[in-house]
């Protein structure tokens, strides 16, 4: 039987809400968003490239931010040890590069387990909380990191728009 990416539950963000309850609420809409391009396709379709030579997939997309969400919050945010899923010193694009052989499955579901993870470790801390980002040697807060990845996955669901529609001409928001 052929693995088919389900179809996520996506929720609406709120039209009204305190800070925190809108920033998770469109964050989270982002992520569904980015599910829901994967949606209904197969392994095969979800590792499909953009166009040469570029190494832009559906999968590269998903594995790309399952890094993103646990480089932010856990490794700079929370102080975590650096524990990378796809790239590596000698591969800093793995996340894209290297789909050919990998486990879609596998993939969706180490994206779902991080953003668990990811949303307990933001529980219960202050949207002030601030922490020195060790790349850009500049304090920075646990809000600043909610406002980047929700711009870092509406610029990445617009290129899953595109990416979906070349697949099967499927398009919508």
């Amino acid at each position: 039987m052929t693995w088919i990416a389900p179809n996520p539950a996506r929720v609406e963000a709120p039209t009204i809400a305190d800070e925190r309850t809108m920033l998770e609420g469109w964050l989270d809409f982002h992520r569904q968003t980015l599910l829901s391009k994967c949606a209904g396709l197969t392994s095969d379709q979800l590792k499909q490239r953009a166009v040469a030579p570029s190494s832009l997939s559906l999968l590269g997309l998903v594995r790309h931010m399952t890094e993103v969400e646990r480089s932010w919050f856990k490794n700079r945010f929370a102080g975590e040890p650096d524990t990378p899923y796809y790239y590596s010193d000698d591969n800093l694009d793995g996340d894209f590069d290297d789909v050919d052989t990998a486990d879609a499955e596998a993939c969706l579901a180490a994206f779902t387990r991080e953003v668990e993870t990811v949303r307990e470790v933001a529980a219960s801390r202050s949207l002030d909380e601030t922490f020195m980002d060790p790349f850009r040697k500049v304090e920075m807060s646990l809000r600043w990191i909610y406002v980047h990845m929700i711009e870092e996955y509406a610029r990445h669901n617009g290129h899953a728009d595109i990416l979906r529609e070349r697949i099967d001409g499927v398009t919508g928001e």
